[in-house]
């Protein structure tokens, strides 16, 4: 009989409800090893922590050590604290062969006998060291003699919690998508969540595609940035030139956006709301000389709303206030996106899972599109907490603008 390796590990926080311990045993089974409960004490209140110590046992060191791995992932951390470990950038933009992959939970590290928190959190990036901080960092920003974590020691995954506070969305859909639960249900819960978050003074952002403009939904997200539950707007260039054909014109692509006919010489006018634009100079001066008096860039602009748009290689013109160099648009995204408490992605894939990656796991996330791969790409992609509401775009966000203004009333 072949001895087994085996390791203990511990797991603190709310782990019944939120369903953390039932993942870590799914993790070991999963990878065909086995464990035992060596203790095991659950809160008596609903505030109260559980605590759990598992032995983990594995066929060879090299399998215990995938199961480890996994299980601290999942957020267990090994009985025996240990210390993490470090290696130097070799040079710019090279981390070191054995880089830890972050993900996009709270993590802290055990440095020096403490554990620290990780800063700037987002998934796909590795973990800088320096004096007392730790730091997420692109390779981008990586610098040579940089020290970066190496390796699954002395790290702490603290994985989101259920929310304490009752019933909410959040509890309500759980993380699925599907289009098969009541619409209006849905946008007055979405409605409510919105009007909570910004009642809480918490910063929304609006992660758009030009369908929000193609589906006559345009006034309804311009409602709310005018009544002030939209704090900033992260788009393309597509979103922001429909939604000034549509304002200066009435069409999206040609198409008369009220009743859905196509217009006389309508296949210009997106090259014709392009051209008014570099006219003017820029989206701003456009609303300065009134020939922009309406729609989701006008109420960015008269409200001080700020607004990125990043280029792509199919973009007409692009505008002149379009971010054409990716790396700085990225970096834009990132800088709109600190201390986000919601953010909503309409009709976007590829701006919606480009968000999502920048994102700490504890902001939360509604994604709508008519599209459900759409949705479920976005989740597996790394956005878990994503709220996925299968649905044209069109009729749900007149919905949830009407609720919200009801609850502003």
């Amino acid at each position: 009989m072949v001895k087994k390796i085996e390791h203990e590990i511990e797991v603190k926080g709310h782990l019944i409800d939120s369903m953390i311990l039932t993942k870590i045993f799914d993790v070991i089974m999963d990878l065909d090893g086995e464990f035992q409960v060596q203790e095991f004490r659950v809160g008596k209140r609903k505030k109260d922590e559980s605590y759990a110590k598992l032995l983990v046992q594995g066929k060879s060191q090299k399998h215990l050590d995938e199961i480890l791995e996994s299980v601290y992932r999942a957020g267990a951390t090994s009985k025996i604290q240990q210390e993490i470990k470090m290696q130097s950038a070799p040079r710019d933009m090279v981390m070191p062969d054995d880089f830890y992959s972050t993900t996009n939970n709270r993590t802290d590290v055990f440095y020096k006998g403490k554990w620290i928190k990780v800063d700037n959190m987002m998934m796909d990036k590795c973990i800088v060291v320096k004096g007392n901080r730790a730091w997420c960092s692109p390779i981008r920003e990586i610098k040579k003699g940089d020290m970066i974590i190496v390796g699954e020691g002395g790290i702490k995954i603290t994985p989101p919690e259920r929310p304490r506070e009752g019933v909410n969305l959040f509890q309500f859909m759980g993380s699925s998508s599907s289009s098969e639960r009541p619409t209006q249900h849905i946008a007055r819960k979405v409605a409510y969540d919105i009007y909570k978050t910004k009642k809480e003074k918490g910063k929304i952002v609006l992660v758009g595609g030009p369908a929000i403009v193609h589906t006559g939904a345009s006034d309804s997200i311009a409602t709310l940035i005018r009544l002030g539950f939209i704090d900033a707007v992260l788009a393309g260039n597509a979103l922001a030139v429909h939604d000034i054909e549509y304002s200066t014109l009435g069409t999206s692509l040609g198409m008369n956006v009220q009743n859905g006919t196509l217009a006389v010489r309508g296949h210009r006018n997106h090259m014709q709301a392009i051209n008014s634009v570099f006219k003017a100079g820029a989206i701003s001066k456009m609303v300065a000389n009134k020939t922009l008096t309406k729609g989701i860039m006008y109420e960015c602009v008269k409200r001080k709303i700020p607004f990125v748009l990043a280029g792509s290689l199919r973009d007409d013109g692009p505008l002149p206030d379009v971010i054409t160099d990716m790396t700085v648009a990225q970096k834009k995204y990132k800088e709109i996106l600190k201390d986000a408490k919601m953010v909503i992605m309409i009709s976007t894939m590829l701006h919606s899972i480009a968000t999502g990656n920048m994102l700490p796991a504890e902001v939360k996330v509604i994604v709508v599109d008519i599209n459900q791969p759409t949705v479920t790409k976005l989740m597996d992609r790394g956005t878990w907490q994503a709220l996925g509401i299968v649905s044209d775009v069109g009729a749900f966000l007149p919905l949830v603008t009407q609720e919200i203004q009801k609850l502003v009333k």
